[in-house]
């Protein structure tokens, strides 16, 4: 039986991993959710244990259940402040990794992000796993990212025994859930940059909790994009929404964000217009052709979930 750890296990993810662990016909694992609160909904059969990676719970939580494999979820998305979100991002991931090191798992799934390429005019499209990492200083979630696969990559080198699958995810949606990218949507009308259509990827979130279930013994190790097939830009947003699109020059929205930020009227500041300008589109070949999994749900299928959940 593989003993499987789980981080972040009360999050949107791995809730809805922890709903497909207990759903499955292999019973062969034994899963240890872990989080600082316990799941909403902790299914039957399925331990759960406090672990706040900020500290040193990884090391003693990780020795104490000696899994086979631990899946890392455990990151700040939501705003919050940026020594916050490095403590849980950045010191969280190396607590991890050290612990599995140190204990010899045999495994380690991580979620990354598309955000850890970074948002820059020469980006790829789409963008293969081997394009650089390039996130940017000024997105703290972006930077935070592209920290953790390098401190993943040191330990590739030094430490091959512990085999790693690295999952560098798009935008994750699913019936219900919301975030401050949804928050986008709801409002009565797309903002967008002229000349920008702003693409977005989508993985469903219980293909995602499948690709993360398969990652445990079935996929090979590697690094794989995760996302739906194809992407959707503002137009076609705003076509499914029935909504107008306000197209702003660049250099206007950076004037606006240039006044309003020092003033504490947005968190945003001009160097973070990059965000809405040079999206990461992801391919997902080897998810599909070298991981063995093909997405249930394209992007389109996917907000169009979402859409019908949240009543727009």
């Amino acid at each position: 039986m593989t003993k499987v750890l789980i981080t972040g296990a009360a999050g949107d993810v791995g809730s809805a991993l922890l709903r497909e662990l207990a759903q499955s016909e292999d019973s062969a694992y034994e899963v240890v959710a872990t989080d600082i609160r316990p799941p909403a909904d902790l299914p039957t059969g399925i331990r759960f244990e406090t672990l706040d990676v900020r500290g040193d719970d990884p090391d003693q939580v990780i020795g104490r259940e000696r899994p086979d494999v631990v899946i890392h979820l455990a990151s700040i998305v939501a705003p919050t402040t940026r020594d916050f979100a490095h403590a849980v991002d950045v010191i969280g991931s190396r607590n991890v990794l050290t612990a599995c090191i140190a204990h010899g798992v045999k495994r380690l799934v991580v979620t990354s992000s598309g955000a850890t390429y970074g948002y820059h005019a020469d980006n790829a499209i789409p963008l293969v796993e081997s394009d650089p990492l390039r996130g940017n200083p000024e997105f703290a979630y972006s930077d935070h990212k592209r920290q953790v696969e390098e401190m993943l990559a040191k330990a590739r080198a030094e430490v091959p025994e512990l085999e790693q699958v690295v999952l560098r995810v798009g935008t994750v949606l699913g019936a219900g859930l919301e975030n401050q990218i949804t928050a986008l949507f709801h409002k009565p009308r797309l903002l967008a940059l002229e000349g920008c259509e702003s693409p977005f990827v989508f993985i469903w979130t219980r293909d995602l909790a499948r690709i993360l279930q398969r990652a445990i013994t079935q996929g090979p190790a590697g690094i794989y994009n995760v996302a739906g097939d194809g992407a959707l830009g503002v137009t076609d947003l705003a076509g499914a929404l029935n909504k107008p699109v306000l197209r702003l020059p660049v250099w206007l929205l950076k004037l606006a964000l240039a006044v309003a930020h020092p003033l504490k009227l947005s968190r945003y500041g001009p160097n973070q217009v990059r965000f809405l300008q040079y999206r990461p589109v992801l391919d997902n070949r080897a998810l599909k052709e070298q991981f063995g999994y093909v997405p249930d749900l394209t992007s389109a299928e996917v907000f169009a979930l979402w859409q019908k959940a949240a009543g727009l």
